[in-house]
């Protein structure tokens, strides 16, 4: 290899470094080399014969210390070392350096390579992924307003993609009135829930109503249950897609959207003078409100919930029987009296409804009970029959002593009473014995008496 004149060893040294500096053991800057095309660096003439610690950072000056001690021992770290410069506190610039000795291990050549591009470039690519979570994390709290809006909307909302004629997303409204549930439902056909509908057709029918001025429901039956549905559609462009949002409502959700009712009723159930109680199909109390406490005398509904009814009813089992019999058969029971009983053993005369509440999956009963201990009269019975027993009270005076006029609507009374437990019962003899207060005999004696005894009954009896 020849010999390299002095003269071009200069600018071979500029040409392959950004920054070239010749450093003497003891730290002082010999030479400074700027490549020609780096006009960032200014003029650093200024810098030979002075410290190169003077234009070194703070953190910048034990690295390269640790340097110079490394070949002032006779050796030369073989690895780059960045360090970022500073002068006047005006501008500083970060370079990496590479380590070369010369002249008989004299003195140091430091060839240095801008490193402003590269962390420039670095500084744009944190930016960006700043930018990018700041993104990432909008989107997820959009979502996440996004499902927590629709899982708590009352009313039943479906997302159907215009382009496929798909379910995007619904909710569980939206899922029972289609009558399926939201797993099954996103991604298949918005069609297909719908008897006879074909998928171009009716989207495009949704799309015609969702833009037309005189925006309308649309009515169409749901396949798997039969309900028929009123759609409200409307249509926006989302990610370059077109999507439909579907109001969905049905007979079976009509309830739902009754806002103003459901406060009315849930005041009523809070703040009524009666008792209102909500129990099991087999009368496991589930809640009742303060009027039903107040007749218990029970603390709260810790004390009352998930016990039977039935405890705090005068005849027990037999009153619970009855009335969850008759509810059952006719849907509802209007007037049933006994007696409740309170934590005390203390007894009050109530009269109870009952509504057998079918409308779901596992039926309830509703009961309205309400204080009759102060009643200061019997309300007259509505009950009338054909018999000539049943005559007009009023029209018997005159025609008959006092003596036979009580007789004769003692008669009537008991036989009406006789009736009506015997019907509450369903024919059950024994509950019907218990609710009148007699024994088996005497009910069977005055249902002969009285002719209510069956063809059936008597060949039973005999």
């Amino acid at each position: 290899m020849p010999v390299i004149e002095p003269s071009f060893l200069s600018s071979l040294i500029s040409a392959a470094s950004d920054i070239a500096l010749v450093v003497a053991k003891d730290g002082t800057i010999l030479s400074v080399l700027v490549n020609d095309t780096e006009t960032s660096f200014g003029n650093l003439s200024h810098w030979e014969g002075r410290k190169i610690a003077e234009f070194l950072t703070v953190e910048s000056r034990p690295k390269f210390q640790a340097v110079l001690d490394q070949f002032k021992d006779g050796s030369v770290s073989a690895k780059s070392v960045e360090l970022n410069h500073t002068d006047n506190a005006v501008w500083e610039f970060p370079v990496r350096y590479s380590f070369h000795a010369f002249g008989d291990n004299e003195a140091l050549i430091m060839l240095g390579r801008d490193l402003r591009p590269v962390a420039e470039t670095q500084q744009q690519l944190v930016q960006a992924q700043m930018s990018l979570e700041q993104g990432y994390e909008a989107r997820r709290e959009f979502d996440a307003r996004y499902r927590l809006l629709l899982r708590s909307v009352r009313d039943a909302i479906a997302f159907v993609s215009v382009n496929e004629g798909k379910i995007k997303d619904l909710n569980e409204p939206a899922a029972s009135l289609l009558g399926s549930t939201r797993e099954d439902l996103v991604g298949s056909a918005f069609s297909q829930e719908f008897r006879d509908r074909r998928r171009e057709e009716f989207i495009e029918s949704l799309v015609n109503t969702a833009i037309s001025e005189n925006a309308g429901g649309f009515e169409v039956t749901a396949r798997r249950n039969k309900n028929r549905i009123v759609i409200t559609p409307n249509v926006f462009r989302a990610a370059g897609e077109r999507v439909l949002i579907c109001r969905m409502d049905g007979e079976s959700t009509a309830a739902t959207h009754s806002d103003e009712l459901t406060i009315n009723l849930d005041v009523l159930f809070r703040k009524g003078a009666d008792a209102m109680v909500f129990t099991s199909i087999t009368g496991a109390i589930l809640t009742c409100n303060d009027s039903f406490l107040d007749l218990v005398d029970a603390a709260h509904l810790v004390d009352v919930k998930g016990r039977s009814l039935a405890d705090f009813l005068g005849r027990g089992q037999i009153d619970m029987s009855v009335l969850i019999e008759n509810a059952r058969r006719a849907g509802q029971m209007r007037l049933y009296s006994t007696k409740l009983l309170n934590e005390f053993g203390s007894k009050t005369a109530v009269e109870m409804s009952v509504t057998y509440l079918n409308n779901r999956a596992d039926p309830e009963l509703g009961f309205v009970i309400r204080d009759a201990s102060r009643v200061d009269a019997i309300r007259k019975s509505p009950m009338q029959t054909a018999e000539e027993s049943n005559r007009n009270v009023m029209e018997l005076v005159g025609s008959a002593t006092l003596k036979e006029i009580v007789s004769e609507t003692t008669d009537v009374v008991e036989k009406m009473c006789i009736e009506t437990a015997v019907n509450l019962t369903r024919n059950n003899r024994v509950a019907a014995a218990e609710m009148l207060g007699l024994s088996r005999q005497s009910l069977y004696v005055k249902l002969r008496k009285y002719g209510l005894l069956s063809r059936d009954s008597d060949e039973d009896e005999e």
